[in-house]
Formats: structure tokens, C-alpha cells, sequence
């Protein structure tokens, strides 16, 4: 097969960054010409060290912040992300879970379809749906303080959803949970992606949530980010997370380190040269 007809058969594009520039005024540049793919479908990790500006990128993706060049484009059509996020393309999951304390779950999860136009009884009817999908059956009266941590996020993943178009941005959604509850989680959010196959861009420190999770996973670990190193993952679906015990999966983690590390190490050895006499850096092991 040449490649003109497997570029025939990729999927389109979901999001399409080019040339990206930012920086916060009077700060070294976060990004600085950096340009990626996704294609419609994927669900692709963000493996990044702190402070290298992940948020702010989602912040960027999300047409929160205006990029100071280059350009984001989103779906086959390459709408700009100001027009898409006014369209209601972009759904962002931020890293807490945001729900309003005073309105119930049903009213929570439909704020999406509200702000894109939806009346409030058509919302809440596509709300009352999805909730046994989501796990979520009988919780429909119940107040964010009613609900464990867990169940917080599956009303705040699932308002994205509803939301949001083509493209799912989810910052770090789990993070905050307790090790049972994300291993729950994640194993529930993979169910979920299987059976509505939304793009996803999912932040994250966690290499093996990386790993379970996606197609590819993009690395960064030197500022300002230039270019992200893929890796691909070539682990068969579904995917349940008693996978993380298999041989296969470890192989794959220590390769995923290495080239994390690698990075990372190009990164001090240029920027932060050690003092005569001094003991050698070591990168910080990710979560």
C-alpha cells in the first residue's frame, strides 16, 4: 500500500496545532513554535514534569487564552478555536471537579446543553439517559456534597460530554483520588471513551494511567516545549486495568521512562549545569 492511500484511510483531524507561541507577559515562553496532531477518535495522553505549562496549554486548546502565534484548528473542517469553543465543540474537564454545590446533579451535568442552546427540560431529559451509562443511576436529586469524590468527577466528566463537541480536553480528572478510587475510575472512564469515542487529550503524571489509557502518548520534559516525542501504544482494546500486571505492559513502561528520562535529562544537562564539586541532579520520579 503507498502512502498517499494510507493517508487516505487515517481518520481526519480533530485538532491541529501549528506554530504555537505563548508566553505570560514578562516570563520565559511556555511554547515556542510547537505544532501536533490528533486524529478524530484518539485518546491521547500529555506526560509532562510540573511547571512545564501543561494547564496552560489546555487553556490555550480550550480558546481560554489567546495564543500569542501560530494557530489551533479544530475537527476536519479546521475551525479556529475561538469559533469552535463559541460553537460548542471543546469540552474541558478541568482538574477539580467545578460542580455548582447548589444545584442537584441532573441540573450540574446539564449546564452543557443549557449554554449551547438547549431548554432546560431537553437538557435535563438528555441528562436522565445518560446517567446509568455513567454510573450515575439514582443520584439525579442528589447535591455535590452527597456524592464521594468518585462520583463527583463522573458529573463533572460527563457535563464535558454533553458539553463539549469532538474533542475532550480532561486536565489531570483524577489526580486528587485516593489510589482505589482512580484505579475505579480509569477503569471506568476506558469503558466510557469505548462506547461514545470521543477525542480525548488527557494530562497526566501517572505512567501507567498514560499507558492503560491511550493510543499515543506525547512527552515533553524541556521548557520551552518545542515538539512533544510520541509513543505510540500498542496494547490491543478494551482494555481492563489488570493489564498493568502483564509483562507486556511493564516493557512498555520501562520504555516509555527511558525516553521520558532521556528528555529530561537532555533538559538539566543544558540548563541547569551542576557546581564543581556538587552531586549530580536527579529528575524527579513521575507519580
Amino acid at each position: 500500500m503507498n502512502a498517499g492511500v494510507a493517508a487516505l484511510e487515517q481518520p481526519p483531524v480533530s485538532l491541529a496545532v501549528d506554530r504555537l507561541v505563548f508566553g505570560f507577559p514578562g516570563e520565559p515562553p511556555m511554547f515556542d513554535q510547537l505544532g501536533f496532531e490528533l486524529r478524530q477518535g484518539e485518546f491521547v495522553s500529555l506526560l509532562a514534569a510540573s511547571g512545564l505549562g501543561k494547564t496552560t496549554l489546555f487553556r490555550l486548546l480550550s480558546g481560554l487564552l489567546p495564543a500569542k502565534s501560530g494557530s489551533i484548528r479544530i475537527g476536519a473542517d479546521g475551525m479556529d478555536v475561538a469559533s469552535a469553543a463559541r460553537h460548542g465543540r471543546i469540552g474541558y474537564m478541568p482538574q477539580r471537579d467545578g460542580l455548582m454545590p447548589w444545584r442537584t446533579v441532573l441540573d450540574n451535568a446539564a449546564i452543557g446543553l443549557e449554554l449551547r442552546g438547549a431548554k432546560r427540560k431537553d437538557a435535563r431529559s438528555r441528562v436522565l439517559e445518560l446517567l446509568p451509562d455513567m454510573g450515575l443511576a439514582g443520584t439525579e436529586r442528589k447535591y455535590p456534597h452527597e456524592l464521594s469524590g468518585g462520583m463527583r468527577q463522573r458529573v463533572s466528566f460527563l457535563r464535558s460530554l454533553l458539553g463539549g463537541g469532538e474533542l475532550l480536553l480532561l486536565d489531570e480528572p483524577f489526580g486528587a483520588l485516593d489510589a482505589m478510587t482512580r484505579a475505579s475510575m480509569q477503569e471506568w472512564l476506558l469503558q466510557s471513551w469505548e462506547q461514545h469515542r470521543k477525542t480525548v487529550l488527557f494530562i497526566t503524571h501517572d505512567v501507567d494511567e498514560a499507558l492503560l489509557l491511550s493510543d499515543r502518548v506525547l512527552v515533553a520534559a524541556q521548557s520551552p516545549i518545542a515538539a512533544f516525542e510520541a509513543f505510540d501504544v500498542p496494547l490491543s482494546r478494551p482494555r481492563r486495568q489488570a493489564l498493568v500486571m502483564e509483562p507486556s505492559f511493564v516493557a512498555l513502561k520501562k520504555q516509555l521512562l527511558r525516553l521520558y528520562d532521556h528528555s529530561a535529562q537532555a533538559h538539566l544537562a543544558e540548563h541547569d549545569e551542576p557546581a564543581p564539586g556538587s552531586a549530580p541532579h536527579k529528575e524527579a520520579t513521575l507519580r
